[in-house]
């Protein structure tokens, strides 16, 4: 396995995954509050998105014409259903923008991600579009699982000294994971053992992301891909069924 950093979670896996997907999780006042003004909604991955930008600009789609995963489109459905139920002034993502045409994607989409205390791990999930992101606050780790099998892990952070990237690209077909670490002390670089501030990032796709592009790492799939040792390392980042 092709890592420098020990994958292992400091939060509780099995608390997280008994939240994965509810848009109703407590979060520090300080979090919530930046959710709010964000007006950012809970995403199928885990943690907190909200769309910022879609270039107007269509482009011939690359991809092809059938959606990825038809369980990506469910479960946004899924989630949408609970969303409009407990907060119906909030209009949910919707599965396809207005006049859709799977001939085209709009040149790039922007949106912000938070992981956050509660909700502090994004499954494993590959898009077919390539995607850029853009630290703000905070530090997570980032794991992929490239299609030959080869496993890569690193650290995003404000610490360039101690290699934490304030930027990184995911290129489409890589699966990717992360998870919240917790913040720094100031100066000497430890760990202070929690995360006041969550981990907020910007993600810019390209071409612009669709839920058709989308889907998620089965544990079948992960079996396929890597070692049985590997799987067992990384099966708590497969999303729950």
């Amino acid at each position: 396995m092709a890592s420098r950093q020990a994958i292992k979670p400091f939060f509780s896996q099995t608390k997280f995954a008994a939240n994965q997907g509810s848009p109703d999780v407590s979060e520090p006042p300080a979090i919530a509050s930046l959710i709010a003004s964000l007006q950012m909604l809970t995403h199928i991955e885990g943690g907190y998105f909200v769309e910022t930008d879609r270039d107007p600009l269509l482009i011939r789609s690359p991809f092809p014409l059938d959606a990825a995963s038809q369980r990506t489109l469910e479960l946004v459905a899924q989630q949408n259903q609970q969303r409009q139920q407990q907060l119906p002034q909030q209009p949910p993502p919707a599965l396809q923008r207005p006049g859709f045409d799977p001939h085209h994607r709009n040149a790039s989409t922007t949106i912000f991600y938070l992981l956050t205390p509660s909700s502090p791990q994004g499954n494993f999930h590959r898009n077919r579009a390539r995607t850029v992101h853009t630290l703000h606050k905070g530090r997570g780790q980032y794991v992929l699982i490239h299609p030959d099998g080869r496993i890569e892990t690193f650290v995003v952070g404000q610490d360039v000294a101690r290699g934490e990237k304030l930027q990184w690209i995911v290129e489409g077909g890589i699966y990717k994971a992360s998870f919240l670490l917790p913040d720094r002390a100031n100066g000497n670089g430890e760990e202070l053992g929690e995360s006041r501030e969550g981990l907020l990032i910007s993600e810019t796709v390209v071409p612009g992301f669709e839920f058709c592009d989308h889907d998620f790492l089965t544990r079948s799939g992960l079996m396929e891909l890597v070692s049985a040792d590997g799987a067992k390392q990384l099966e708590s980042f497969v999303r729950l069924e």
